[in-house]
């Protein structure tokens, strides 16, 4: 796992992973949300990963709304760029 927040990029998945320590899971962010996100066609994992640590709290955020903070069955859920959008637009609000 990459630096202090514990998050690395799985190269089979084609997708970011990063611990959810409110529900105990590992959440799953794949390369086409990126894409969706930072408008680049062709996002490398670096700047996936960049662009995750620059926007860490709205993918923690999106990451409570969607396990609800509880055990999420299997360990492990996805995020999807609208999940993350929308944590985005609440943190701005806020």
């Amino acid at each position: 796992m990459a630096g202090a927040f514990n998050y690395d990029w799985r190269i089979d998945l084609d997708a970011l992973v990063f611990s959810h320590p409110a529900s105990g899971s590992r959440c799953f962010v794949h390369r086409l949300a990126f894409r969706a996100l930072t408008r680049n066609a062709a996002p490398t994992a670096q700047d996936c990963m960049r662009w995750f640590v620059g926007h860490r709290a709205a993918f923690e955020a999106a990451a409570d709304e969607k396990a609800g903070h509880g055990p999420v069955p299997g360990n492990a859920f996805n995020l999807n760029s609208r999940e993350i959008r929308r944590a985005l637009r609440m943190l701005r609000a806020s």
